[in-house]
């Protein structure tokens, strides 16, 4: 059974930092590009970043600048998600997804990827 497990969410201050991991079972990662999204209340679910399966090439939203960074351990069948410098906008729920390779087709990951239930990131003082 194919499945993806996000965790690490939680309540921060806005400047703090999380780091969210996203668990794979059933499957091997190596062979998948793993994205992060997010959904804020109201608003159309967005990627936020992506690392591909073949040479670990990362992207990221614009709005990351620079404050988030992608990486795999595929040893422990792992993504993770470290976010510095959150800001209350970052507000949202974050899922972790995979798919074949990295796709900027929102499209392709709603049709094509295996999704998690997703983790709670709330930034607020």
């Amino acid at each position: 059974q194919v499945q993806l497990v996000e965790s690490g969410g939680g309540l921060v201050q806005p400047g703090g930092s999380l780091r969210l991991s996203c668990a794979a079972s059933g499957f091997t990662l190596d062979y998948y590009a793993i994205g992060w999204f997010r959904q804020a209340p109201g608003k159309e679910r967005e990627g936020v970043s992506c690392i591909s399966s073949s040479d670990g090439s990362t992207y990221y939203g614009d709005f990351v600048e620079g404050r988030f960074t992608i990486s795999r351990d595929n040893a422990k069948n792992m993504v993770y998600l470290q976010m510095n410098g959150l800001k209350p906008e970052d507000t949202a729920v974050y899922y972790c997804a995979a798919i074949s390779e990295c796709n900027v087709d929102y499209d392709a990951w709603r049709d094509n990827g295996s999704w998690g239930q997703g983790t709670q990131v709330t930034v607020s003082s």
